[in-house]
């Protein structure tokens, strides 16, 4: 089951954590862009989770930043619950979000993830420039799309 959920709950830290100790064995410190709950508890987050039993066991955000655009975060599914679509069904509710604001999806994800990156391809998803506050970085991906189109 899909819901929107406060980031601030245990299971969801839990999770949090175990995403950044995978992304901490894929990129240097400097390299990884992570939100931290304070953020993704403020007004302008939409803060989704896949629950099973009762329990968070994937996650993804819209972070809303400027106007006509927010920016997908904190996008992961634990170990366990992969290759079940959980992923692409947060990415869909997420997207059907944006598309109801009129808003442009944005995101960063890193080179390394792989199955990531064929994630967000196939949901129509197309490389663009940095974008916000990100810089050139050749460990970085950054896509875009208009969910609304």
């Amino acid at each position: 089951m899909l819901a929107i959920i406060a980031p601030d709950r245990d299971d969801v830290r839990q999770l949090i954590a175990a995403s950044d100790c995978y992304l901490a064995s894929l990129y240097p410190a400097e390299n990884n862009h992570l939100t931290d709950i304070a953020t993704l508890a403020s007004p302008d987050v939409t803060f989704l989770g896949a629950l099973c039993a009762g329990e968070a066991v994937g996650c993804g955000a819209l972070v809303r930043s400027r106007p006509g655009e927010c920016e997908l975060k904190r996008m992961f599914v634990a170990a366990a619950h992969r290759g079940r679509g959980l992923g692409r069904r947060i990415l869909r509710a997420l997207e059907a979000i944006a598309g109801e604001e009129k808003r442009v999806v944005r995101l960063e994800t890193g080179v390394k993830q792989k199955e990531a990156i064929a994630l967000y391809r196939s949901a129509g998803f197309v490389a663009i420039a940095p974008f916000g506050n990100y810089a050139p970085d050749p460990l970085s991906v950054f896509m875009e799309k208009r969910s609304w189109v």
